[in-house]
């Protein structure tokens, strides 16, 4: 039986603390790591399919060339699973992309976190802010 590694990530439910808000962090990639997610029509897609399935609410988020970093949390007391909600905002993007030549659009598997405490958070919104200056994007992460 094959073990779950770093390919094949474990996505455990949610679960509500007491008194602590639910967060997630996600990073999505594209398939093959295909910088193809630079322009604003891709960036309106993305942002109606997080709309269209309300389940889950997106709050920051960052998109990189190949990958998509959120926070988000779910909308319902008794959320969908993420990844049927992941899944879904995945499906609905690449049915209706602009470009048809950038066929296929998403790696099958996602990473997701859920945040423990707010300097969790912090760190992770300070980690998805720099993503571009340390990938040569920007100079300046308010850029």
């Amino acid at each position: 039986m094959n073990e779950i590694g770093r390919k094949h990530p474990v996505h455990t439910p949610v679960y509500e603390r007491h008194n602590t808000p639910v967060i997630v962090f996600l990073t999505v990639c594209t398939k093959n790591r295909k910088s193809i997610l630079t322009n604003d029509p891709v960036h309106q897609l993305l942002r109606a399919a997080w709309q269209i399935q309300p389940s889950w609410l997106v709050g920051r988020f960052v998109i990189m060339p190949n990958h998509v970093h959120l926070f988000c949390a779910p909308a319902e007391m008794h959320p969908q699973p993420l990844a049927k909600w992941v899944s879904f905002w995945k499906s609905h993007s690449a049915r209706n992309w602009p470009h048809r030549q950038d066929a296929p659009i998403w790696q099958r598997h996602f990473w997701d976190t859920q945040l423990r405490r707010g300097q969790n958070y912090d760190a992770k919104w300070d980690y998805v802010v720099q993503n571009p200056v340390h990938t040569g994007l920007v100079t300046r992460a308010e850029d």
